[in-house]
Order: structure tokens, then sequence, then C-alpha cells
């Protein structure tokens, strides 16, 4: 006979195993569903899914955590979907376009509703529509809609990372530097620096041996590469979340890293050094390590975070 003791642990031991199980069928049907819009959107319009996904991409990265689950997150501003005069807000098409409205009926119900998400695709795509359909001429749309050059550039970014891959979920990571050499780090992000001024530490330094490998931690675009003053040879990667990711002090690139390129979570980018601190070359005058910084975009700007938590979490993956 079971007591209420030996009922409740087996019971309790299966909705443990069942609701993570639950959680990752829900992600990945969110990610079905969203690829469905897209490519609806690009049969409907010729516009690339990848340029669409990457938008949405974009404008889900600068919402708060409780709105990233939504099915869509690209928004307009009022005026400009129902057209200034409208301010009823009438959702009939041919009303909103007597105002100069943008919005568009996507789902073909005859309302062009912003907060479904077909008629916002449809919307979109029909806006970069305006300037052409070649990939110059849809960053010359983005760039009328957003009027920001690093906006830009992030979402065409996103969009080869997006082609390039062709799929939406890209949730791996990797640790900087290979977990195979010997290393050491902690946390040094805010820490004061003295060199070309007072200033504050924006990364996390990981100490280890010259020539050890350093690797790509996500899937983005390489975004500069060359010397800097303070950072010797380094290297800036752009992922799709908006997040720049800085790699300093390096002792050399591998042979084929060039500006433009898309890399994966472990791709090797170069290796540690101690390169910096003066002209193009200078070098040793501070024991090798790479310097890792991570910067947080917002659409309007940027600014450096701790990444000294996301590095021991990634370092434990990599294990």
């Amino acid at each position: 006979m079971f007591t209420k003791r030996t009922y409740f642990l087996p019971v309790f031991c299966l909705l443990f195993l069942i609701l993570p199980i639950d959680h990752v069928h829900a992600t990945e049907s969110i990610y079905k569903k969203r690829m469905a819009l897209y490519e609806k959107t690009e049969a409907l319009t010729q516009i690339p899914w990848y340029y669409i996904a990457a938008i949405d991409q974009y404008e889900r990265n600068m919402e708060d955590d409780s709105a990233s689950e939504n099915l869509v997150s690209i928004s307009f501003p009022t005026e400009l979907w129902y057209g200034l005069g409208n301010s009823a807000m009438i959702k009939d098409e041919s009303i909103i376009e007597f105002f100069s409205g943008i919005g568009k009926d996507g789902n073909g119900d005859s309302k062009a509703n912003p907060n479904n998400p077909e008629d916002a695709l449809f919307t979109m795509a029909n806006w970069l529509l305006r300037y052409g359909p070649t990939k110059d001429d849809i960053k010359i749309g983005l760039w009328h809609y957003y009027k920001r050059d690093l906006t830009v550039q992030t979402i065409m970014s996103t969009a080869k990372v997006f082609k390039t891959y062709g799929k939406l979920e890209l949730k791996t990571r990797d640790f900087p530097v290979s977990i195979k050499y010997n290393y050491s780090y902690r946390s040094t992000w805010g820490d004061r620096r003295g060199f070309g001024g007072v200033r504050i530490h924006e990364g996390t330094d990981i100490f280890a041996g010259y020539g050890t490998p350093v690797k790509s931690t996500t899937y983005g675009v390489i975004e500069m590469k060359g010397w800097n003053l303070y950072g010797g040879w380094r290297l800036g990667i752009r992922d799709i979340n908006n997040i720049y990711h800085y790699y300093g002090h390096l002792s050399g690139y591998e042979d084929d890293i060039q500006v433009g390129q898309v890399v994966k979570p472990g791709d090797l980018l170069g290796s540690v050094g101690s390169t910096g601190y003066g002209p193009p070359g200078t070098s040793g005058k501070f024991p090798p390590h790479l310097h890792y910084g991570m910067y947080k975009d917002n659409g309007y700007s940027e600014w450096s975070f701790d990444p000294y938590p996301y590095l021991r979490k990634w370092e434990q993956m990599a294990k």
C-alpha cells in the first residue's frame, strides 16, 4: 500500500522530467511558427526570408525579457502605420492608404492590424520594396526606416548568419580560449585602468600562454580586425542578439579570417598574445592574455557589460 509520501515522490520526479521537455518543445514550436511566417512573407513579396527574420530578431533584442517570446516583435509607430489624421485608427487598408499610412493586410482579412504578425511582416516587407528588392536596396530601405548606420549593419549581419545556416535557432556557445590549454580568469570588469588616462576595464582578462587558440564564442559576423592602441591586434564579432564581442591582445589571426566573414561557436580566430599599449607591433608590456569584452546595443546606444557570468556558463558547456 502506497503512503502519501511514497506516492508523491514518483509524481514529483515525473513532473521534473516532463516540464523541461515541454519547454524545449515549446521553444522548437515558436521557431517553426516564425520560420513559416517569414517564408510566407517571402512568397508574397519576394523579399528573402532572412532579411525579414533579421529585422524581427533586431526588434526582439530591444524588448524586455517578458516580451521576448512574442511570435513576431516588429512594431511600428502608430502615426506611421495608420497615417496622420487617422486618429480613430481605422484598420481598413484603403482608409490607411488615404491617410498615407503604411499598414498593409497580410493575412487577407481586409484589415491592416499592427498587432497581427502576418500584417506586421507584410508591411515591413512592403516598406523595403519601396526602395527595391536587391541587397543594396534593402540597406537603403532599412536606413530610411531606422535612420541609424549601426542598426542597418546589425540587421544585415544577422541576415547573413541566418542565410548561411538556414535556420533561426542558433543557441550553441563556446569558451573563447581552448580548454585543452592552461588558463585562468576572474571577474575584472570595471577595474581601474591607467594607460591612456583613467578608465574602467571593459572586459574579462583570460590569462593563458602565448599561442593558446582563441575561438569564436557565438554565431556572428566579423565586424572589425586590426590594430588598436589599447587592444593591440584585436577582433570584433557582432552576433544575432545585438551583442558585440571584442577580442584583444591577440598575437595573430588565423590565415583565413576576414572582415565580413560569418563565424560559428568554436571557429578559430587567432591566438593569445600580449600586444598593445603602443604603436602597431608593440608586445610584451604585460603577461599574455585574452581581453574579452561584450557590448550591448539597444538601438540608440552601445555599452559594455560584465562578460564573466557568461564565460563561466560557456566554460561549463565546453567541458
